[in-house]
């Protein structure tokens, strides 16, 4: 397993509607574990295929799903934890029941939190890292994450969200950051450090 760079915004990748996985093979299983590491180091509750490079519709999330359904419960204090991982190749929403209004940041959008609508709860069609058919039902805060990063696989992301001016301040004030911290190019792409 590999920690891999998080694309931040405004690479392009990260506005690309991702390709469906056709086959869920080794590849895809090693890319999952990857991701899985990445989330986890960076850390993060989600991460899609995008935001790591891969044009694929893949996602990871450190949500639990029990008998079915992805809902906090009383014991989630280790939400995060590598014991909730969920793993999804080829997500779909078939189904949106109610809105909320939820706060979110993102890891390719730094140091932005954001509010967004979104359905209250979802069912989730998908396939898992041995390409068997599952389906779920998530709540709240849990379908949250798997609505932003459903986002993700469909070129969305929070800075797309903003309005062009809230966009363009926010752009200016993470470039500049940026040439502060060389740790990225102008695009958003994770640029090699030395040693």
């Amino acid at each position: 397993m590999a920690i891999l760079p998080i694309y931040e915004v405004p690479h392009p990748i990260l506005t690309e509607v991702s390709k469906p996985v056709t086959t869920v093979d080794d590849r895809v299983r090693t890319l999952l574990d990857d991701m899985a590491e990445t989330m986890f180091a960076a850390p993060g509750v989600g991460l899609a295929a995008p935001q790591v490079g891969v044009s694929e519709r893949i996602i990871v999330a450190a949500v639990p799903i029990r008998d079915g359904v992805a809902r906090e419960e009383e014991g989630d204090e280790d939400e995060g934890s590598k014991a909730f991982l969920t793993e999804l190749v080829n997500p779909v929403i078939v189904e949106r029941h109610g809105t909320l209004l939820f706060d979110e940041g993102c890891l390719s959008v730094p140091d932005l939190v954001f509010e967004v609508e979104r359905a209250e709860a979802i069912v989730i069609e998908a396939l898992d890292r041995n390409g068997e058919p599952i389906r779920f039902r998530a709540e709240g805060f849990y379908a949250v994450i798997f609505q932003h990063e459903i986002d993700h696989l469909d070129g969305i992301t929070l800075y797309g969200r903003m309005g062009p001016f809230k966009r363009k301040l926010y752009l200016k004030k993470v470039q500049k950051q940026r040439m502060k911290d060389g740790a990225r190019s102008k695009d958003g792409a994770p640029v090699p450090t030395p040693g």
